[in-house]
């Protein structure tokens, strides 16, 4: 369970102690009542110590969190806690500095969703928490992220995601970029996944006996089949860990691929890494730098977004291994010259 959701459940049994005029609420009390709210929403949940309820009821008081009028009543050598005012609820008060922090956070999260199709509720429910909330926000937009949504295909992600995760099989209809024609074809969906700002959907094509994928701007029309689903026994986030980009075959293997590195691209490269298996050797290696350049070492699966990665970054990549990349990327460059000679 998260800190955050922790917290909040601690506040609401307290907040409910602290309202009870019918019983006093001593802090072993209003241990034993927390850790029991905790057990109940997550068994595995070890419990709290009394500092983390002293640390909460201050926090509770505070006119940061909710400026409870809790008041301390003495009885005998003990303490028993309730509200001066039986009448105070936390849940009647304006949400605090903290809570406003986090809304802020999930608003920042949500409107990276505006303008999508599908998605048009995210305006709508924003306006109405800020409004609600009085929240401050700043009229011209302060981060930016990047996104298309001038891309085909993604009035599909939503249909395309209740599919997955309701193991809904699919009659796709997607037409072809390098033929005028149409294809039909019955797919039971696994997986989306974005890449270079389009969109990919990985299943099981029954035609093709096969897991494929299709890029959502190639597709015309998606309708639901009332049939059994396949179901797929793939770890696509271990699918795609050997690869950069979404092409892959089933019986590639990855290679150990050496790239030269120019010395003044190489603080861009090494800040971000082309693929999490980068790696430039020990300090021996780094002293190459003196020379105006580094040897990095990558193990992935040789594919058309490798050579476009590599292609992009121009003079300052060399391929020195294999022979059969480097191969590729010099017939690739040789093609392109041609076409400004």
């Amino acid at each position: 369970m998260s800190t955050n959701k922790n917290a909040i459940l601690r506040y609401q049994t307290l907040d409910k102690c602290f309202r009870n005029p019918g019983k006093r609420y001593f802090i072993n009390d209003l241990i034993e009542e927390c850790n029991e709210a905790l057990f109940d929403y997550d068994p595995s949940n070890s419990g709290i110590q009394k500092r983390q309820i002293y640390d909460d009821i201050l926090f509770m008081k505070d006119s940061k969190g909710y400026n409870a009028p809790i008041e301390e009543i003495k009885e005998g050598r003990s303490v028993y806690r309730r509200y001066s005012d039986l009448s105070f609820s936390i849940n009647n008060q304006p949400i605090n500095e903290s809570e406003a922090s986090q809304l802020k956070e999930a608003l920042m999260t949500l409107n990276r969703f505006k303008g999508m199709p599908q998605f048009e509720w995210v305006n709508d429910l924003s306006t109405r928490l800020e409004s609600s909330f009085g929240l401050l926000t700043s009229e011209e937009p302060v981060i930016g992220f990047e996104n298309n949504p001038y891309v085909s295909g993604l009035e599909y992600i939503s249909e395309l995601y209740r599919a997955i995760i309701y193991k809904t099989p699919l009659k796709i209809v997607s037409k072809s970029f390098t033929k005028n024609n149409t294809e039909e074809y019955e797919l039971h969906p696994y997986y989306l996944k974005q890449y270079n700002n389009r969109w990919f959907v990985f299943g099981y094509n029954v035609s093709e006996g096969k897991v494929f994928k299709k890029a959502l701007d190639r597709i015309e029309s998606i309708n639901e089949l009332k049939i059994e689903f396949i179901n797929s026994d793939i770890n696509f986030e271990e699918y795609f860990e050997d690869a950069i980009g979404v092409t892959l075959k089933e019986s590639q293997k990855p290679q150990k691929v050496k790239i030269r590195v120019s010395k003044d691209l190489w603080p861009y490269v090494q800040t971000k890494p082309i693929h999490e298996s980068q790696s430039s050797g020990n300090k021996e290696n780094l002293k190459t730098l003196e020379k105006g350049y580094i040897d990095i070492t990558l193990k992935v699966i040789l594919n058309y977004e490798l050579e476009s990665k590599i292609l992009e970054r121009g003079e300052g990549f060399e391929v020195l291994e294999p022979l059969e990349l480097r191969c590729k990327i010099a017939q690739r460059i040789k093609t392109l010259a041609k076409k400004y000679v």
